[in-house]
């Protein structure tokens, strides 16, 4: 199958993993293990699996828990739920005893793929109910397979409440990993580097689907480290990767650097699940001589919305770009379309988006206005179409009946070169409903004094504004993906 640049992908991810194993060449290389997979290998292992689990009454589009880090068997057990016709049910590793219960009653599941080393954790918090099926045989016949039927659940962090489930297409999951191509010209002869967990939808949609869609493969890693970071890049000769602002910001703090030979191979890397800081991406440019593509995304669009272009189009530091393989538009707060340059929520329309929430009738219809999906994201758009965010609707700190975006916070306190992690948060207050605050981790050996830090925001954002205290932590709490969760700090400190 040949990737369109106007059209999304047609048919099925098992049609498309058909095709690449009829194609032939690598699909996966595992630079922790020396491992690797070719495309007509990971077709066989995933049919035979899927065959197996067919055997064995896993039901056409029924959730099957996925309990898996990165690696060559998370990759194979993936895609066999996927070639299977299965709903490939990603269960979030980091998430905690609690919320993986949940997860795993919620979905519904009966069966799970289980990693050796996720054996303890499933026995302690799967239902009575489900069984591990990792050593499945038989040759049952594969159900029959649509574009619209079920491929993905995952789950939202749910940090403002229960998580959603969000069930995407076969469709929606091809459309996702297609956006990330056409925006970043993604061909045949690319590498990409994943180091986020494939349990989240940037891991699982830009990289594992990218790579599906264009006809590339993948360099992927258990998890991201800063010293190997270079080295593992360089070896596995990958020329893009994927990644969050906070692995770049602890890249720019680290002392590894890239070769030679790697620089001149990477076309760019890639940022996206949370706004980055303008000083950290200059520096990081600055430094390492690796263009920075921001985006944004989101689980419900199976990732990617809005990108930069490559060079030499114009790319806009400080805005993750404008839309590919979909259509964004901003919205008031009565659902009509605002005027450019005037601040609402993103709303994004296209192939990419989910289907549902699964269990959740009245969290689906109130997602969508019309035919638009609502982000919760605030934001404004230029008159070249690119999207400059401001912040999120549920994370706007309301001090005195006056909007402040935390983003703002975020930017005066990285402005300082010391700060490898910041967010402002909101904490109740008598006086003005919700007061200011931050948290920050420094880099190692930093002296900096919290009440200098402060003042730097107050020279930046005025009094008003700058945080009433600022929390040194070593580390900021966050998601599967790296993205710092803002609205668990008020609890944490």
């Amino acid at each position: 199958m040949i990737l369109s640049q106007t059209t999304p992908p047609k048919g099925t991810v098992r049609d498309w993993l058909d095709a690449r194993a009829q194609q032939g060449g690598t699909a996966f290389v595992f630079p922790e293990t020396n491992e690797a997979l070719s495309w007509a290998e990971l077709r066989d292992t995933a049919k035979t699996l899927a065959q197996g689990l067919t055997a064995q009454r896993v039901e056409k589009g029924e959730s099957l828990a996925i309990i898996h880090p990165n690696g060559k068997d998370g990759v194979v057990a993936l895609y066999a739920a996927l070639y299977g016709g299965f709903r490939a049910t990603m269960i979030n590793l980091a998430a905690g005893p609690d919320a993986i219960a949940y997860a795993l009653n919620h979905s519904g599941a009966r069966f799970a793929l289980v990693h050796e080393a996720q054996r303890e954790t499933f026995k302690s918090v799967a239902p009575g109910h489900m069984r591990a099926l990792n050593d499945s045989r038989g040759e049952a016949a594969l159900h029959d397979l649509a574009p619209k039927d079920h491929a993905l659940l995952m789950y939202t962090s749910g940090t403002t409440g229960k998580p959603k489930g969000v069930v995407h297409s076969h469709a929606s999951l091809l459309a996702g990993g297609w956006t990330t191509a056409i925006a970043h010209a993604l061909a045949p002869q690319d590498r990409g580097f994943c180091v986020l967990p494939i349990y989240h939808i940037n891991g699982l949609c830009v990289t594992v689907m990218g790579a599906l869609v264009s006809g590339g493969s993948l360099a992927m890693a258990s998890k991201f480290s800063t010293s190997k970071f270079w080295d593992q890049a360089d070896s596995a000769k990958v020329t893009w990767f994927s990644v969050v602002p906070t692995i770049i910001s602890h890249l720019l703090h680290g002392k590894a650097e890239p070769s030679a030979t790697l620089k001149s191979n990477l076309r760019f890397g890639r940022s996206a699940s949370s706004a980055l800081a303008v000083e950290t991406h200059t520096a990081f440019e600055t430094r390492f001589g690796v263009p920075i593509i921001e985006t944004m995304g989101l689980t419900e669009t199976a990732a990617q919305i809005l990108s930069n272009p490559l060079a030499p189009n114009k790319r806009k530091i400080g805005s993750p770009g404008k839309a590919f393989g979909n259509e964004v538009r901003i919205l008031n707060a009565d659902l009509t379309e605002a005027k450019l340059g005037t601040e609402g929520e993103i709303a994004v329309r296209g192939p990419n988006t989910l289907l549902e929430y699964l269990h959740n009738p009245d969290a689906t219809a109130a997602t969508f206005a019309g035919q638009w999906l609502r982000t919760g994201d605030l934001g404004r758009m230029d008159e070249d179409g690119y999207v400059f965010v401001t912040g999120r609707l549920k994370e706007l700190i309301i001090k005195g009946g006056e909007n402040i975006a935390p983003r703002e916070i975020d930017e005066a306190l990285y402005a300082h070169p010391d700060v490898v992690e910041a967010a402002a948060f909101a904490r109740p207050c008598d006086s003005y409903g919700e007061r200011v605050e931050a948290a920050v981790s420094l880099s190692n050996g930093s002296s900096l004094a919290m009440e200098d830090l402060r003042v730097i925001c107050v020279n930046k954002l005025g009094a008003f504004k700058a945080p009433d205290t600022i929390h040194l932590l070593d580390e900021l709490p966050k998601g599967p993906s790296g993205k710092i969760q803002r609205l668990k700090l008020v609890d944490l400190v």
